[in-house]
């Protein structure tokens, strides 16, 4: 009788012990990687802050100046030639803002304006060009020529200078003028540009240009091809 007990307690272990044909083993756990996981979420976050940010920087825009008409250059801009227009602000264009139009009345062209641009402060100038009937001549005048300190704006007197006698300017052709008196060639002119020192010291040449009418400017030009030409500055005070 306990022969056969032990004998049926063999066998139960035998079976428990044994594997079924085609059972798998237990596959271990995956290994996780929080590392990667974070990453991925940062990921998500700039993206969507990128976009958020795309989004109120398209939203932020401004009213600028449109031209809707061609000006030219050295012309000023009238009204009838602009109208506004909303763009996306930009801190590194430097748009007129249609908030700013009044003050283009101060300002010029400084190239020709096209159809369709928009105004940005390299397109204006605040030089005025030549009123109608004005010109410009260029004189090289020698020490004794000009007064010490001629400047850009100074109102000047320009006198054929010279005598009969070989000096230069003197020819015959001054109107009864040119001996030992000197002609008046231009009564008021505006200095244009002066063009290097102008005391007075050091020899050399001087060019000045200056503005004057366009009838003046045949008898100045040919003086000024002479070397003939003195200029006076005029006092601007009251009273003088």
């Amino acid at each position: 009788m306990k022969i056969q007990e032990r004998t049926g307690a063999g066998g139960g272990r035998g079976t428990a012990l044994g594997q079924p044909a085609g059972e798998r083993l237990p596959s271990a756990p995956r290994e996780r990687k929080p590392a990667l996981a974070a990453l991925a979420v940062l990921l998500i976050l700039v993206g969507a802050l990128g976009a958020t940010v795309l989004v109120l920087r398209a939203g932020d825009r401004i009213e600028v100046v449109k031209i809707k008409e061609k000006v030219s250059a050295g012309k000023p801009i009238p009204k009838s030639a602009i109208e506004p227009v909303m763009v996306a602000e930009d801190s590194a264009i430097d748009y007129v803002k249609y908030e700013q139009r009044e003050a283009l009345s101060n300002y010029r062209a400084a190239a020709d304006l096209t159809k369709g641009s928009l105004l940005v402060g390299s397109m204006l100038t605040d030089k005025k060009g030549l009123p109608e009937g004005k010109v410009v001549v260029g004189l090289s005048l020698k020490d004794g020529q000009y007064p010490r300190g001629l400047k850009a704006g100074d109102v000047v007197a320009a006198y054929r200078v010279g005598d009969a006698k070989g000096g230069s300017g003197g020819s015959s052709g001054d109107g009864g003028e040119s001996g030992g008196g000197d002609a008046l060639l231009v009564r008021s002119a505006t200095v244009d540009t002066v063009t290097g020192t102008n005391d007075g010291i050091g020899g050399g040449d001087l060019p000045v240009a200056v503005v004057v009418n366009q009838d003046e400017a045949p008898a100045l030009t040919q003086a000024a091809a002479n070397g003939a030409v003195s200029v006076v500055r005029l006092s601007t005070s009251s009273g003088n």
